[in-house]
C-alpha cells in the first residue's frame, strides 16, 4: 500500500488537468458519480469503513453515508445477486469483487441473472450495475489474486467489458460505465493503481487525447485510442499491457523499428474500425495480453484483423501472452507475464516473416 492514501482526491473540489495516480481518479470518479446520481450504492468486502483492500473507496463512506457506502459480508454469489435486486427496485449498484479470482464464486449470478435480465424482462428490468474487478497480475499476490478474466466475461452476451491503462481514462470510463444502462464489468490494471498521470477533472469533455503522448482516434470513450502511432508494426494491448508495450516501442525505436501502440480499452464491444485503420497503415500486428493464449481474447483480435486486413497483412498475426497453465502466485509471475523480450522477439518473427 502507499503511504498516502487518496482521500486529498475525494476532498478537492478542483476541475481540469490533474496528477493523480489511477487509485486517485478512480476515488474521484466514484465520489462524483454519488453526487450526481442519488441511486448509487458503492458496495463490497471492506469497501465501507476501511475504503478498500487498495483504498479505491477510502472517504467515501464517511462522506455520503453507511446507507450508499457499506460493506458485505465475504461473499462474491451474494455481492453480486443483491446488485441484481437493487437493480431491479431502481438503484444504479457499483459493486467490487476484491480481486479478480474471487469473480468465479459468483459467475452464476454474472451469467445468468445480471447479463440475462434486461433481455428475459424484454426491456423492463435493465441492469445498471458496473462491477469493479481489480484484475491481472503484476502485484506478486498469492494464488486467486491475480488472474486474466476478460475472455471469460466478453465471451458472455449482454455484457460490456471495459479495461483502462492509465488515470484519465480510469476516471473518464468508470464515470461513462456508471452513466450506462447496461452491465459493465471493469477491469481495473492493479499493478498501474499507482501510476500517475494527468486527468481532466470535473469535464464533460470526453476527449482522451494528450496524455501518454497518444491521440484518441474514435473521438469518444466509446472506442480504442491510439497510444503511440508508428508505421512499421501495431502492438495491440489492454490494461496493465499497454504501458508494457510502450516501453517496447521506445526500445524498438532505437533500432529504427516505428511501433504503434494500440490501447483496446473496450473488450467487449472491441473496436474493429480502430484495429483495421491502424494494421490497414502498419500492415503487421503482435497481440498482447497477460490471459493464456489459448481461446484468449487475443485470438478474436486477431481475427478480426485478418478479417479487415488479409489482403494487405505482410505477415499472420502474433500473439504474446501468458502461458496455458493456471495463473501462477507471485513468485513465478515474472515467467508468465509478457515481459519486454519475449513481446520484442514477437515483434522480431512478424518482422522477419517471409511466405513460402
Amino acid at each position: 500500500m502507499p503511504e498516502t492514501t487518496i482521500t486529498e482526491a475525494t476532498a478537492t473540489t478542483a476541475v481540469g488537468i490533474q496528477q493523480l495516480s489511477m487509485q486517485q481518479a478512480l476515488n474521484r470518479a466514484l465520489d462524483e458519480i454519488l453526487n450526481e446520481n442519488p441511486k448509487t450504492v458503492i458496495f463490497g468486502e471492506d469497501c465501507g469503513q476501511l475504503g478498500g483492500v487498495f483504498r479505491i473507496t477510502d472517504g467515501l463512506q464517511a462522506k455520503h453515508g453507511e446507507a450508499r457506502v457499506f460493506d458485505t459480508p465475504l461473499a462474491e454469489s451474494g455481492i453480486l445477486g443483491m446488485s441484481v435486486g437493487l437493480a431491479m427496485a431502481g438503484f444504479h449498484p457499483i459493486p467490487e469483487v476484491q480481486f479478480d479470482g474471487f469473480a468465479y464464486p459468483a459467475i452464476n449470478q454474472i451469467v445468468c441473472q445480471i447479463a440475462r435480465m434486461n433481455y428475459r424482462s424484454r426491456g423492463t428490468l435493465p441492469m445498471p450495475i458496473t462491477l469493479r474487478v481489480p484484475s491481472f497480475g503484476g502485484i506478486r499476490a498469492p494464488e486467486h489474486h491475480g488472474e486474466s478474466l476478460e475472455a471469460l466475461f466478453a465471451h458472455v452476451p449482454g455484457l460490456k467489458v471495459v479495461s483502462p491503462s492509465n488515470p484519465h481514462d480510469a476516471y473518464h470510463l468508470l464515470k461513462y460505465a456508471a452513466s450506462r444502462p447496461d452491465p459493465v464489468i471493469f477491469m481495473e490494471p492493479k499493478s498501474r493503481y499507482w501510476q500517475k498521470g494527468p486527468v481532466d477533472v470535473g469535464s464533460a469533455d470526453q476527449d482522451t487525447a494528450a496524455h501518454d503522448g497518444g491521440t484518441d482516434d474514435a473521438g469518444s470513450l466509446t472506442g480504442a485510442r491510439v497510444a503511440r502511432e508508428g508505421r512499421h508494426l501495431t502492438l495491440v494491448a489492454w490494461g496493465a499491457m499497454v504501458s508494457r508495450c510502450l516501453q517496447v516501442a521506445e526500445l524498438a525505436a532505437e533500432d529504427g523499428i516505428d511501433i504503434e501502440v494500440l490501447d483496446l480499452r473496450w473488450l467487449k464491444p472491441i473496436d474493429a474500425e480502430a484495429l483495421a485503420t491502424s494494421v490497414g497503415k502498419t500492415r503487421r500486428a503482435v497481440v498482447v495480453h497477460e490471459a493464456p493464449l489459448t481461446s484468449g481474447l487475443g485470438a478474436e483480435v486477431a481475427q478480426l484483423i485478418t478479417q479487415s486486413c488479409f489482403a494487405t497483412l505482410k505477415a499472420p498475426v502474433e500473439r504474446v501472452t501468458g502461458f496455458d497453465v493456471p495463473y501462477p502466485s507471485g513468485d513465478l509471475e515474472d515467467e508468465y507475464i509478457p515481459n519486454i523480450d519475449r513481446i520484442l522477439f514477437g515483434i522480431q518473427r512478424v518482422l522477419e516473416y517471409r511466405r513460402g
